[in-house]
């Protein structure tokens, strides 16, 4: 049953990725992940990275490896990988995604709980959010990696959504990638796509809203989302 009065009553909680959805990241993961490839003498396309958005990196590099028969191991990639993503993100002006700040606020001033549940490790979150002073924005902050399984499967999710104490139901997940929506709607959560252009051809038909600005999400969309 809906509370007419109150801001909402089956969310409790609400989750989001990180790249692509709290920053614009993926043009920078795009050129880093294709300077890596050229480092090691297999030049990539963006296109071909757009079918692993959402990925955790040792997924990501193992499908990779294989498939271009790399000689370097998946550890070896990653190291060179981060600590070069981690650098252009340290020297690189940008803010949060417009709207996000606002969202944030929003959802604090709702009373409900937030949580980060992102494909990317751990240090590459907790340098975002150290970059943009979001750390205190969120209760839970959990990666991929940290997980026996990666998205598309949904265990971020739901460890996410357990260390908030809140049933998966009744949690709203924000996605702008396939392989997210995927996971949210595997978690039984419910799910709002986001169209970021710079995440590439991303199929969110799957998700339960789809808004092009992460800005014209208010908390009356919890609702509808809640009756999918």
């Amino acid at each position: 049953m809906k509370d007419r009065e109150g801001l909402y009553t089956m969310i409790e909680a609400f989750i989001f990725d990180m790249d692509g959805v709290i920053i614009d990241s993926e043009p920078m993961h795009f050129d880093v992940d294709i300077r890596v490839m050229e480092y090691y003498g297999h030049p990539i396309t963006q296109e071909k990275l757009e079918d692993y958005v959402g990925m955790t990196n040792p997924e990501l590099w193992k499908s990779i490896r294989e498939e271009f028969g790399m000689s370097q191991t998946v550890e070896e990639i990653i190291e060179y990988q981060l600590g070069h993503k981690i650098e252009v993100l340290r020297a690189a002006e940008m803010e949060p995604i417009e709207g996000i700040r606002e969202l944030l606020a929003e959802l604090k001033k709702g009373g409900i709980p937030r949580a980060i549940a992102s494909s990317s490790p751990p240090v590459f979150i907790e340098a975002v959010l150290e970059k943009f002073g979001l750390r205190g924005e969120f209760q839970v902050v959990v990666s991929g990696e940290q997980v026996p399984k990666g998205k598309p499967a949904p265990d971020v999710y739901l460890r996410a959504a357990e260390l908030l104490g809140v049933n998966p139901a009744r949690c709203a997940v924000l996605e702008d990638a396939r392989h997210g929506v995927a996971a949210a709607k595997a978690a039984g959560m419910h799910c709002i796509g986001f169209v970021n252009p710079n995440s590439g051809n991303q199929d969110l038909s799957q998700a339960d809203l789809i808004v092009n600005k992460v800005g014209d999400i208010r908390l009356e969309d919890l609702r509808k989302v809640e009756e999918k």
